[in-house]
């Protein structure tokens, strides 16, 4: 199987099944002498970690990680970083219905059109549980990033029919709320959304924000390697995800060129914009402002109502999905947005550091 690594210098492979022993990541290419521990790994994960709130799934696993390899005293040593994340929560028995059924929604019938075999525990490589291993690499790149000034934090923008606002708090606002969102008063009308829809049996979508702070100008290239095409593609390898919009995104379709254009302006010894509807980013390549993205992610698929389909024999059947299920994807998807997020920006800052000759000089000590 191919299409379990991405990057370019820096570059991570996930490994592991939903319902096998384990699952984890192999991150190449990160650099030597960063201070390094599973402390700075497990905030992360707990963001992530299901069972924690109603509004989310009742399997309830520590998703400890355990860093096995790159890391000596303390200190990133240049090698591959391996984490693991062993599963302990796994319910098997709860899909056994699901070995010849295919579940609307899901990616059991394409899988086992291309590959002629499925694990049907959960969709095996196709779970949510792969994110997982996304969020410890995530959490290693975003500490980095951190060192060079660079935030990467998002939160929880709508809930079904419930969007919220977010206020100059909406960091500290959204890490205390179970649904992640910036306001207090939406996050409560989007649990009881939930609740209803759960008591009924089915889930809901929602649209994640983040906000990346600190990125200077100049990452990304021109023509297929854009930044924004390479944070795109980081979305929409995250399963739910159906739609991905940067700086005003859609919006941008209905106004004109006079209104979405950010006019230029001087900004200390530099060069600013009195208005970022490109998003921070403009011709593929960072402009020095905050890069926004909003991310739209589908309604949980595996709901309780009863469902046509299909058999492998291709008759027709109906389901009723059993087992434990989040009613909504979106408040643990939150920080595996910012994972992503954080290692497709380190991935292009490492690449960044080549695009011309005098930075290559610099670096070696040369003169210009």
């Amino acid at each position: 199987m191919s299409g379990s690594t991405t990057g370019s210098i820096l570059k991570i492979t996930t490994f592991g099944e939903s319902h096998g022993e384990a699952v984890g990541v192999v991150i190449d290419g990160f650099p030597a002498g960063m201070e390094l521990s599973e402390k700075d790994i497990i905030p992360y994960m707990d963001r992530r970690r299901p069972g924690k709130h109603a509004v989310s799934t009742a399997r309830n696993e520590a998703d400890t990680p355990q860093i096995l390899s790159g890391v000596f005293e303390g200190m990133t040593t240049g090698a591959p970083i391996m984490i693991l994340i062993r599963n302990t929560s796994q319910h098997s028995s709860d899909y056994e219905q699901l070995r010849d059924v295919f579940r609307p929604g899901h990616a059991d019938y394409t899988f086992y059109e291309k590959y002629g075999i499925r694990d049907h525990r959960g969709g095996g490589r196709s779970s949510g549980r792969e994110t997982a291993a996304r969020v410890a690499a995530g959490a290693v790149c975003a500490k980095f990033l951190g060192t060079l000034g660079i935030r990467v934090a998002a939160f929880t923008a709508s809930i079904g029919s419930v969007a919220a606002k977010a206020g100059d708090d909406w960091v500290e606002v959204s890490r205390n709320t179970p649904t992640g969102m910036p306001d207090a008063e939406a996050d409560l009308r989007a649990q009881e959304e939930i609740a209803k829809c759960r008591a009924e049996g089915d889930s809901l979508g929602g649209v994640i924000e983040c906000r990346i702070t600190g990125v200077p100008a100049g990452l990304g290239d021109p023509v297929f390697d854009k930044l924004d095409a390479a944070l795109g593609k980081a979305m929409f390898s995250i399963g739910a995800v159906k739609a991905v919009e940067i700086g005003d995104g859609l919006r941008a379709a209905a106004v004109r060129g006079s209104e979405n254009n950010d006019a230029f302006c001087a900004r200390g010894d530099g060069i600013g914009k009195k208005t970022n509807h490109a998003g921070g980013i403009l011709g593929g390549i960072s402009d020095g402002d905050e890069i926004c993205l909003r991310v739209y992610v589908k309604p949980t698929p595996s709901i309780s109502k009863e469902q046509e389909t299909v058999r492998k024999d291709h008759s027709d059947t109906l389901l009723t999905v059993q087992g434990r299920h989040d009613p909504v994807i979106v408040p643990r998807a939150v920080v595996v947005v910012e994972s992503m997020c954080a290692i497709t920006i380190l991935d292009a800052l490492l690449v960044n550091m080549s695009a011309t000759c005098g930075g290559i000089r610099r670096f070696y000590g040369a003169q210009d």
